[in-house]
């Protein structure tokens, strides 16, 4: 594996797993279009990268649902922080679950279908783009219910289809649920770090330490931290819409291209 083949993906990793846009659908396509060889456990290795920049930039919120969760179990101390910790963790379970016997029994096969992925793209594009549109906005991420919480992180389940995107899907149905789009952008971050940790370490011994691992896992990790910080900002004000039509029109490229190719 190249080290220019390494700092793309990286940086596409870092772009596309934060984004409603699906890394797992341009992480397979890319090497799909310019018939490169890149190892399986690469994609985890970049996954890690994102997961860095999630950690960094919601250090202080980690720490405080961490002492959050800590003081209402042992200290029955009730805290917002406190809360949301337990939310996040009753939440990673089930999708997790889920997601982890679903992906084990269809394994890598699917990455493998580009049609498959192009109509995922599509078909999660009209749907957060209706969804987005007409959801009503009102519930923040320091107010989400149980309910809410929990069905954003069973969603998740639906992530093991290349193209869905795990952060598409749970930011989809966090604004069915009528939670605004910062907040369930944040939340979809928050949820994704434990089932990235959990991918991280089942696939740790399969990592190859040299110097395109460092550079993939770098880039990921500094743009993914560029487009957390733009995310957060641009929804305040602005919709999913752009990344719903980027969807649709990079899903239609690929069957263009998949037909071409037959």
């Amino acid at each position: 594996m190249e080290i220019i083949q390494s700092l793309i993906l990286g940086v596409v990793q870092g772009l596309t797993e934060l984004l409603p846009i699906s890394s797992s659908a341009h992480l397979n396509l890319i090497p799909w279009i310019f018939k490169w060889d890149i190892p399986a456990s690469f994609d985890v290795a970049l996954h890690f990268g994102t997961l860095l920049a999630i950690a960094i930039f919601f250090f202080k919120d980690w720490i405080n649902l961490i002492k959050g969760g800590y003081n209402q179990v042992v200290k029955k101390e009730k805290s917002t922080e406190g809360r949301m910790f337990w939310y996040i963790v009753i939440a990673t379970i089930p999708g997790g679950i889920i997601g982890f016997i679903l992906d084990h029994i269809v394994g890598e096969s699917l990455g493998e279908m580009p049609l498959l992925i192009a109509i995922a793209l599509i078909v999660m594009g009209i749907i957060l783009y209706i969804v987005d549109k007409k959801a009503p906005s009102n519930t923040k991420y320091e107010n989400m219910t149980f309910k809410q919480t929990f069905l954003i992180g069973l969603s998740q389940a639906l992530a093991f289809i290349p193209g869905v995107s795990r952060s598409g899907i749970t930011m989809t149905t966090g604004r069915l649920m009528g939670v605004d789009r910062s907040s369930t952008a944040k939340y979809s971050f928050m949820l994704s770090a434990p089932i990235v940790l959990g991918a991280t370490l089942y696939k740790f011994k399969d990592f190859v330490f040299n110097l395109p691992f460092v550079v993939g896992v770098l880039s990921s990790f500094i743009v993914g931290l560029l487009v957390i910080k733009f995310l957060l900002q641009y929804l305040q004000k602005g919709s999913f819409k752009i990344f719903a039509i980027y969807r649709i029109i990079v899903g239609i490229a690929i069957i263009i291209l998949f037909m071409t190719r037959m």
